[in-house]
């Protein structure tokens, strides 16, 4: 190329080139540099020429260019596409991408080179640079969200090992109930088969019992009356002990005679209206007997026009149970007491209080248990099956009322029958 200092078309031409020019020795002495990389650099033509090219050079272009781009211009004398990073004279970094070729001019060799800026390259670069990067975060947290996803799909198998195990022991503990349903259901239907035979063996037995204490009651009453002959007053006595064992066993075999009825279900009730103070004066003279021989009092406090609808039979049996154990588990000079009230809109009280000996609390739910007798003892005092109190409740909630008990050891008991207000 001729020189531009020679030739001054060359020369304006090369400062209207749209990229830069710069020529130098090969000892890097610049000697020709257009007004266009004057420009890109910020200098003046008397600052640039004739300095050093690296002068231009960031520091990592200067080692690239002693390292690489001189060396590469010395051995093929040219170089395409180089990219170096200028320095510009206020500091900036200027990219550029290089053609160069080394050549022989004036008698020294010179390299010529033409530099192409490439700010827009620089920002594709920079785009391209934060694309990968943000295209590496995203394999990276691809990567991430992978192993996860095989971790949760490892548990989830797991947990789906562990569901089917916990199926198979549903499974097995519901094969389990099945089979133990089975069995209830045969054993409940065994018991009832039992019960009821029981209840038919029970009703059987109490009358085939009763029937010879009947004749036994009658032949007493015949003995009595001298209709073989006239009797000592000696065995007078015996035959009113007769008398009152035949009637002991026929109350015993009337209570499980009761309990059989229930139990088999075959009691009938005939609900009437009925008036609470009569029902009582109906029983009393029931126990007064043994109200007298234990010199016992009696107090009635009833209400007038208190009126229940139940069975007469039924509520006098059960008022008839609770005095005559009021007065079997009282003390001599003691009080047996009956009183009513209204319970509640729907409800009659009629409650059998005495002074007796009262029950203890760990007995008192059992006292309506089928044979329970508070004092089980060979020596207790007060005899009798224990069925009183049960067939009592079983009679009540027959009626759609219920009977209750509080008590008090040494201080006394008290039975609360309850029923429907009339």
């Amino acid at each position: 190329m001729p020189d531009d200092a020679r030739d001054p078309v060359v020369g304006t031409l090369l400062d209207e080139a749209p990229c830069g020019f710069v020529a130098f020795a090969d000892d890097g002495t610049i000697r020709a540099a257009n007004a266009t990389l004057l420009e890109m650099l910020g200098h003046s033509r008397d600052e640039l020429v004739g300095r050093h090219v690296e002068s231009m050079l960031t520091v990592g272009a200067r080692i690239f260019y002693q390292t690489h781009f001189f060396p590469l211009l010395r051995l093929q004398g040219h170089a395409e596409e180089i990219f170096l990073i200028l320095r510009a004279r206020d500091g900036t970094d200027v990219g550029t991408l290089v053609n160069a070729v080394r050549r022989e001019r004036a008698g020294e060799w010179r390299t010529e080179c033409v530099l192409l800026r490439i700010v827009e390259r620089r920002k594709f670069e920079d785009a391209l640079l934060r694309a990968k990067k943000e295209a590496e975060a995203a394999n990276a947290a691809l990567r991430a969200s992978q192993e996860q996803l095989e971790e949760q799909a490892v548990e989830l198998e797991v947990q789906a090992t562990e569901l089917e195990a916990q199926g198979e022991e549903l499974r097995t503990i519901n094969d389990e109930l099945v089979e133990r349903s089975v069995e209830l259901e045969e054993a409940r239907a065994a018991a009832e088969k039992a019960n009821r035979a029981k209840s038919e063996f029970l009703a059987t037995m109490s009358h085939e019992l009763r029937t010879p204490l009947n004749a036994i009651a009658g032949y007493a009453q015949i003995l009595e009356l001298g209709v073989h002959g006239p009797i000592t007053a000696a065995q007078q006595e015996t035959l009113g002990r007769i008398v009152r064992s035949q009637r002991h066993l026929l109350r015993l075999i009337n209570d499980v005679l009761n309990l059989a009825r229930i139990e088999a279900g075959r009691v009938e009730y005939r609900i009437e209206r009925l008036v609470v103070s009569d029902l009582v004066e109906s029983v009393l003279p029931m126990v007064e007997p043994q109200l007298s021989e234990r010199h016992l009092r009696s107090e009635v406090h009833i209400p007038p026009g208190l009126v229940v609808r139940a069975d007469r039979e039924k509520v006098e049996q059960v008022l008839l149970n609770l005095l005559s154990n009021a007065a079997k588990f009282t003390a001599t000079d003691g009080t047996v007491r009956v009183e009513a009230s209204q319970h509640d809109p729907v409800c009659i009280a009629i409650r059998v209080q005495d002074t007796g000996i009262g029950i203890p609390p760990e007995k008192l739910a059992s006292v309506f248990e089928p044979f329970v007798q508070v004092d089980s003892s060979q020596t207790r005092r007060a005899q009798g099956t224990g069925l009183g109190l049960s067939i009592s409740r079983d009679l009540a909630r027959g009626m759609k009322g219920n009977l209750t008990a509080e008590s008090e050891v040494d201080v006394g008991s008290t039975f609360t029958l309850l029923l429907p207000a009339g």
